[in-house]
Order: structure tokens, then sequence, then C-alpha cells
């Protein structure tokens, strides 16, 4: 199990353009089209199984939007950064 990060933890470690809504991590990206967005939501899907943590992913017309929380622990962890650092990296590859 991993430890809750503390508020002053998650505003240090967010990444850039995350989010905090209550006890998850959020961010939504947006695609010119609705495929894009769908194969990215794959490619998080695939981070995601490696990692064994697992985001709600919501796929709309032209964006995509990911939460993050550890639900075991009852909010946000490093596992939850770590998943958004992740993300990041493959989005912008």
């Amino acid at each position: 199990m991993a430890d809750l990060l503390s508020d002053d933890e998650i505003d240090r470690q967010l990444p850039d353009e995350w989010t905090r809504d209550g006890e998850e991590i959020v961010r939504s990206y947006e695609f010119d089209d609705y495929l894009r967005g769908v194969n990215f939501a794959q490619m998080v899907g695939e981070i995601a199984e490696a990692q064994y943590h697992h985001p709600e992913i919501v796929i709309r017309y032209e964006e995509v939007e990911i939460r993050l929380t550890s639900h075991e622990e009852g909010g946000i962890t490093d596992k939850d950064v770590e998943m958004a650092e992740l993300i990041e990296s493959e989005h912008g590859a």
C-alpha cells in the first residue's frame, strides 16, 4: 500500500496541466478528431495495465479526460503522480 500524499506534496508534485479535484488528479487532453482521442485512451490503457494502476478515462468527441486516484488508500498517492507523469511523457513523445 502507498501512503496518501499531503496537500503540499500534491501541489509540489502534480505535473503541469493536471489539477486536483477532491481526492483525484485530473487532466483533459484535446484532439483534432474522435479517433485520435480513442487511440490516446488505448495508449493510456496500456500504460495503466503495465503499471497495474487504472484511471477513469472518459472519451468525448475531441477530448479525453483522465482521472487518477488510489481507491485502496482513499486518495492521492505517489502511484497517481507517477502514472500522470508517464501519461505526460507518452503524450509529448
